[in-house]
């Protein structure tokens, strides 16, 4: 039985917003995608911009007491923070969603994200402060990620289902469009900076500009999307295809399985996410190349992951979005044979890296949102891909800047291409499990 927002997970302001809301229109396919993509578009800008200024930044501001490569290392432990703290902010803000609405919950949790990256900008550095600029990076890195454990609000899976059946991977794609254009704007941002001002200007105050930015786009983010879910008739839409929230331990109990599955399914495109977008960044910086020529090839990487994760959704639905998980995966493992010492060979190098790097990534990605989604029951779905979405970033994506950089530093960049093999070889031994599991239940 559907669960009503009316009586159990809505409230008084949000049942008021929805008649404010109300438009007496159609819900389209279309609307649902500008929604999605203006949210994802937004988290990703603020992930991107904490992610260069770890590279560049607060190696020097936070941790001046150490050398380049610890502080850098350093930076992207707190990095990983926030996929620390996400599972957790995701356990509350379900809570929220099933007594007060998704309305109320994305509310707070935008509010609190943007809230937390807007706080980075007014960080003193260590000169200042001492160790505890350290604990207050930590702190507001942790409360990022305590937010985007509530941004969830469902739309992913409601464009999904309401997608023609012969363009579900045209429209599966449609989220992960906001990962291209996040990088774009944050390496834009930053490389203007870079490229306009003096290194001591950057350092004292020209790098907090971008956090001041990601703080205005989270709040035109949330009332884009507090618009469309408040409305009469998103709300029959998610009804009807009983996207509700239920309560994490019944999903773990009854669909566990699904949820595992579902986490190692992306490894190999989560894996190599930061492997392209940060990590490359950090190397090449510490080995003395200009920061603003490196964010140019991102920005140009960018562009062309926009066009792979497109040229995604065309070809999932010609051949099937689990067989393009596997190709890619295949490919990015052929690819982490010998892509990742490319970056030790100069501009070329660099440049075939990272052009190949997000190709992949753009064919990978583009698909890896929700790849075994499918097999949640209708009742389970909503609360079941957030989860799962929740457990692959923490899996594959975590990590992955602190543990490349630590490995090259010691082993060399071969030692990189084996950690990417890893997450390929997840992806693959996942979707043949899912699919085997699949004909059995048939």
């Amino acid at each position: 039985m559907v669960t009503t927002l009316s009586t159990t997970t809505s409230t008084q302001l949000e049942r008021d917003a929805r008649l404010i809301n109300a438009r007496g229109h159609e819900v389209r396919p279309s609307d649902i995608a500008v929604g999605v993509i203006i949210g994802r578009a937004s988290e990703f800008f603020d992930f991107f911009v904490y992610a260069i200024a770890s590279v560049l930044v607060f190696p020097a501001v936070i941790f001046p007491y150490v050398d380049a490569l610890t502080g850098t290392l350093y930076s992207f432990a707190i990095f990983a923070l926030a996929f620390v703290s996400r599972p957790i902010g995701a356990l509350l803000f379900i809570w929220f969603d099933r007594n007060y609405g998704r309305g109320v919950k994305l509310t707070i949790a935008m509010f609190l994200l943007g809230g937390s990256t807007a706080a980075m900008a007014f960080l003193p550095g260590y000169t200042q402060i001492g160790g505890v600029a350290v604990a207050l990076l930590a702190l507001f890195r942790l409360g990022q990620g305590f937010a985007q454990g509530g941004t969830w609000d469902g739309l992913p899976s409601l464009l999904s289902l309401n997608a023609p059946t012969s363009k579900r991977g045209f429209y599966a794609m449609i989220p992960q469009l906001g990962a291209p254009i996040g990088l774009f704007v944050a390496s834009a941002v930053f490389a203007f900076l870079l490229s306009t001002l003096s290194p001591a200007d950057f350092l004292d105050w020209g790098w907090r500009y971008p956090f001041f930015v990601a703080f205005v786009i989270n709040v035109v983010a949330l009332f884009a999307r507090l618009r469309l879910i408040s409305t009469p008739e998103f709300e029959r839409l998610y009804e009807t295809q009983e996207l509700q929230p239920t309560p994490l331990p019944e999903l773990l109990r009854e669909e566990g399985r699904t949820v595992v599955l579902g986490a190692f399914a992306p490894l190999a495109s989560f894996a190599l996410f930061h492997l392209v977008t940060v990590f490359p960044l950090s190397w090449v910086v510490l080995k003395g190349e200009p920061a603003a020529h490196f964010l140019m090839i991102e920005l140009v990487g960018a562009v062309v992951g926009l066009l792979a994760v497109i040229c995604s959704g065309y070809i999932a639905d010609r051949i099937g979005r689990r067989t393009l998980l596997g190709v890619s995966a295949a490919f990015i493992g052929a690819y982490s044979g010998f892509a990742p010492q490319l970056l030790g060979t100069g501009s070329t190098g660099e440049w075939v890296y990272m052009i190949l790097g997000f190709i992949l990534l753009g064919l990978s990605f583009g698909q890896s949102s929700g790849a075994v989604n499918s097999s949640f029951s209708a009742k389970r779905r909503y609360t079941g891909a957030g989860t799962t979405a929740t457990a692959s970033w923490f899996i594959g994506a975590g990590f992955a800047p602190l543990a490349a950089l630590f490995l090259a530093s010691q082993f060399g960049l071969l030692a990189v291409g084996a950690y990417l093999l890893s997450g390929a070889v997840c992806t693959l031994a996942a979707l043949g499990i899912n699919r085997e599991l699949g004909r059995k239940e048939s």
